[in-house]
């Protein structure tokens, strides 16, 4: 027993030992003079008092920060110019800012303008500071524990690396002055679609190696470029775009057509959301660029429901006009497809039955004249390749974004104004000419009773003469056979 106690006692000596050159070791690989100055300069709390501003920053300096970082083999004086253990004298600066400032000028004793312009982020930094802006070396790069930049090795991942740098605000100049902040806010970032994705799988080219000096025009050519990055994952959606009424209005030269970081953002992009807040904001966004068909929209039934009552039953663009590949709504073949747009909900009953509408306005609308015609006209151009004209469809009588409930009006204005929209087409209509249309409702004893009821006996009377003509026949050739 007594034995194996002076053994464990011995190992542990030698552990204590071993530790201790250990720690001598790394003490020693700072200079005699770091040392000195650590002897007061490692203690907790000690700071540097500017009383004009009544502020203050830390004089404390961590041994086992200072002595990896790049600068761990210099002296305290190779900075601090004027300081040695022996001589201490007790520098007066007016404020912070002052104090901020002179820590710059002592970098500059060994990085050269020269060298510090190869970089394009500090190249900006000098173009500011020549224009009368103070950039500070240590806002970016910490006083005391400065570590090597090159590889990376600094940085758990790629987007601390890049904040270093931009989380303050900076600006990339385009050749026509305009300024594009380069500020990003890491925090709100995180809690948007893109918060799993690293800097490089959108800014293509840059990396902790690599950071190339790019210039743009415009700040409207450098959105433009930013956006073509979306397809490298959202290339299903990116192709839509190429067939869109947008990319052929940008494809001709105009630059203020919609491209993806319009409607989505750049950094702050969201998840899509099919709830109400989800569905308002879509149409927020279609409103920067459609300002008065919005202020239509939001006066028509389906935009008083939507942004006045919160009801998610309504359609709002993108149900008509699709998110990606919007189509020129001014083409006959979109014309054609707007009952069917329409359909979508107004043939729903799920949809429409909460609100006491019609579930038949497709079948009624494709039963009547106006939709037997647009289909037979649909089948000639098809087949007979011959020119197609503009049939009659939901929103030449309904308007289109400005669309008004039936019940707001009463009655007789109602008809005024259908019959006005139905002289567009038919000059000599006049005011009994909507009484032949049945407001897409199937006749019933409570809707259009008449029409009801003579459908009623035509559906009990042409069977009963189709069997009494069948019968008629029988009856003549049972005649005829009995009487040869």
């Amino acid at each position: 027993m007594i034995r194996r106690n002076g053994l464990a006692l011995c190992f542990a000596l030698v552990l204590l030992a071993v530790a201790s050159g250990a720690g001598l070791a790394r003490e020693s690989d700072l200079s005699s003079q770091a040392r000195k100055c650590l002897q007061c300069h490692a203690k907790e709390g000690i700071r540097a008092n500017f009383p004009e501003d009544g502020q203050s920053v830390p004089a404390r300096v961590v041994p086992a920060e200072f002595r990896v970082s790049v600068h761990g083999m210099l002296d305290c004086t190779a900075c601090h110019v004027g300081y040695l253990p022996e001589i201490h004298p007790k520098k007066r600066f007016r404020s912070r800012e002052q104090f901020r400032a002179a820590t710059t000028s002592a970098c500059r004793g060994c990085h050269s303008n020269g060298q510090i312009r190869g970089n394009p982020i500090h190249a900006n930094f000098l173009k500011r500071e020549s224009e009368g802006e103070s950039p500070v070396c240590t806002d970016c790069h910490q006083a005391h524990s400065m570590n090597a930049v090159s590889g990376g090795k600094i940085f758990s991942n790629e987007k601390q690396y890049c904040m270093s740098c931009h989380r303050y605000q900076m600006d990339m100049i385009c050749r026509n002055k305009e300024r594009i902040p380069l500020k990003v806010d890491l925090s709100e970032l995180e809690h948007f679609a893109h918060n799993k994705l690293r800097c490089s799988d959108c800014h293509f080219g840059f990396s902790q190696e690599e950071h190339p000096k790019r210039t743009f025009r415009s700040r409207r050519d450098y959105t433009i470029a930013s956006s073509e990055s979306c397809r490298r994952c959202h290339f299903d959606k990116y192709t839509k775009t190429l067939d869109s009424v947008h990319y052929a209005i940008l494809s001709q030269g105009n630059l203020d057509a919609p491209v993806c970081n319009d409607c989505h953002g750049a950094h702050g992009i969201a998840h899509v959301s099919h709830t109400v807040k989800g569905r308002v904001l879509t149409t927020q966004k279609c409103r920067k660029c459609h300002a008065q068909v919005y202020e239509m929209y939001s006066k028509s039934v389906h935009g008083k429901a939507l942004i006045g009552e919160q009801n998610q039953d309504v359609p709002i663009c993108i149900d008509c006009h699709t998110a990606h590949d919007i189509q020129n709504p001014l083409t006959l073949e979109y014309h054609e497809r707007i009952p069917q747009m329409c359909g979508n909900c107004h043939a729903n009953p799920a949809v429409v039955t909460k609100y006491g509408l019609s579930t038949d306005v497709l079948k009624t609308y494709l039963a009547d004249f106006h939709g037997v015609t647009l289909g037979f006209y649909k089948k000639q151009r098809e087949k007979l390749y011959k020119p197609a004209r503009p049939i009659a469809v939901c929103t030449d009588c309904h308007g289109t974004h400005s669309i008004t409930g039936a019940g707001s009006s009463s009655p007789s204005t109602v008809k005024a104004n259908l019959v006005k929209r139905c002289q567009k087409c038919h000059p000599a209509a006049n005011e009994n000419f909507p009484n032949a249309w049945m407001f897409h409702y199937k006749p019933s004893p409570s809707k259009h009773p008449l029409i009801f009821i003579v459908n009623a006996v035509y559906t009990i009377f042409l069977p009963i003469m189709v069997i009494g003509l069948i019968l008629q026949v029988l009856l003549h050739v049972w005649r005829y056979a009995v009487n040869r």
